[in-house]
């Protein structure tokens, strides 16, 4: 993962307009694919746009995919690294009208945080971060309505408020106030979170550590040596060459923790309601398991230990319900099941025998895969919350060529509402990426050294 090691994940996301979606499941089916595009770079697709060559070339998919706009060559100091897509709550009114549109945050190589228009490309603010640390990676903290900006070596994050863009500061990730051996560090749901070598994950109220260290506003910019070299140059925060001050240093007495787990691979999930953690022992005896515990006081779930009991070149997935029920979904090769207090299957792949034909059953020789490409096998499962619909991808290789198709299940009761075939093959050996936004099908796939992206539309008749 190119964020790191760290897998700290809490789903709360903001609700988008419900409005002017009719794909009637209840009638008769088809899908179509209306579109492709190779790019020998990575694509990436993020609430209706599909972006290519970094970022450069940005296409909307809501009608028949079309180009919406191409951004200027750029240096290779100029790069766009990473990027996130803005988009403002409909809850809330703004300063000025301008900041109630969709935006996309680009952060380049040189230092330069860029808020452009997601539907012109049009540059509408950029932000210098500083001289002395590397950024690299963005990432949001949805739930407080703020996004960070990371470093890649002695850790700083940058952190900024959103609607409208404001700067808030930069704090150190440093070895003495955090300690030895910090790995990674992620800001989500007013919690930062800092994984460590051995296997370790801390927790720590992001809101605690503003309130108590924060040494100077940024947007005050009041006295202070590095308020007074900048105004003798005329500079304002974010302005070149100086960036933002590092104004949330942690000094005396160390941080308290609010809560530390030891765990395989730092990985961590918190969600639900009361709040809830997933993760693994980093022992060998619960390799392959999970542990679901309540945040509160770590007491064990009710049926909170979780084993598929497969055997798999992938290893199965547990994650809250992105629908904010407190439900966890918990995904294997052959069985997908949602878990309340009590688990309940929700779809399981008939098991493979052979059978002559006078009715015995021929037993293998050798143990195969649960997810062996030339069986059945579930790929990856989606949320769409406006339809209510998980969308199960499924494989199967059996005449020699692998082939997906997409289940539509009715994320209540699970019941299938749909099934949509993939036209292109599905290699198992590259990476695969499918995202499922009201009526359309996004279908991202590596060929050797080169991208594809494949669009469908859901289209419907009547009986």
């Amino acid at each position: 993962d190119r964020r790191g090691a760290l897998e700290f994940v809490c789903f709360q996301f903001l609700r988008r307009r419900r409005i002017g979606i009719f794909v009637t499941l209840q009638e008769t089916g088809l899908s179509l694919k209306v579109w492709s595009k190779t790019s020998k770079s990575q694509i990436m697709y993020e609430n209706g746009k599909i972006y290519f060559e970094n970022y450069q070339k940005c296409y909307s998919v809501h009608a028949e995919p079309q180009r919406l706009y191409k951004l200027p060559q750029r240096s290779k100091q100029e790069k766009i690294e990473d990027a996130l897509l803005c988009q403002s709550p409909l809850d809330k009114t703004l300063p000025s009208p301008a900041d109630h549109k969709s935006s996309l945050l680009a952060l380049t190589a040189n230092n330069w945080l860029y808020r452009l228009s997601a539907e012109t490309g049009k540059e509408l603010q950029r932000v210098y971060l500083s001289p002395n640390y590397k950024f690299r990676y963005l990432g949001w903290d949805v739930s407080q309505e703020i996004f960070y900006v990371k470093s890649n070596t002695v850790m700083h994050l940058a952190i900024f408020n959103v609607f409208p863009l404001q700067i808030v500061g930069i704090l150190e990730i440093n070895k003495k106030a955090f300690g030895n051996g910090v790995t990674d560090v992620v800001l989500s749901q007013g919690v930062l979170a800092v994984s460590y070598s051995n296997k370790s994950v801390k927790l720590y109220s992001f809101e605690h550590i503003v309130q108590k260290y924060f040494l100077v506003s940024v947007l005050d910019r009041e006295v202070n040596a590095w308020k007074a070299e900048c105004t003798t140059r005329k500079q304002n925060s974010g302005d070149a060459p100086f960036g933002i001050p590092l104004n949330i240093q942690i000094t005396g007495e160390f941080p308290s923790g609010a809560f530390e787990v030891s765990c395989s691979n730092n990985g961590v999930q918190i969600g639900g309601y009361p709040w809830h953690y997933i993760y693994t022992p980093p022992h060998k005896r619960h390799k392959g398991t999970h542990h679901i515990c309540s945040l509160k006081d770590s007491t064990m779930a009710t049926n909170g230990i979780q084993n598929m009991n497969c055997c798999a070149l992938e290893s199965d997935g547990i994650f809250f319900h992105p629908d904010d029920s407190g439900r966890i979904i918990h995904v294997g090769p052959t069985t997908i099941k949602k878990h309340i207090v009590s688990a309940f299957l929700l779809l399981q792949q008939a098991p493979q025998v052979t059978v002559t034909s006078s009715g015995r059953t021929v037993k293998r020789r050798f143990h195969q895969l649960d997810d062996d490409p030339c069986q059945e096998t579930f790929r990856m499962v989606e949320y769409e919350d406006e339809l209510d619909l998980l969308a199960v991808v499924i494989t199967n290789g059996k005449e020699g060529e692998g082939k997906a198709h997409i289940r539509l299940h009715d994320n209540q009761s699970g019941k299938l509402q749909r099934r949509v075939d993939l036209v292109e093959p599905w290699d198992e050996t590259y990476r695969h990426e499918v995202f499922f936004d009201k009526d359309t099908i996004v279908h991202i796939e590596q060929k050797n050294t080169s991208f594809c992206c494949h669009v469908y539309k859901l289209k419907t008749t009547r009986k």
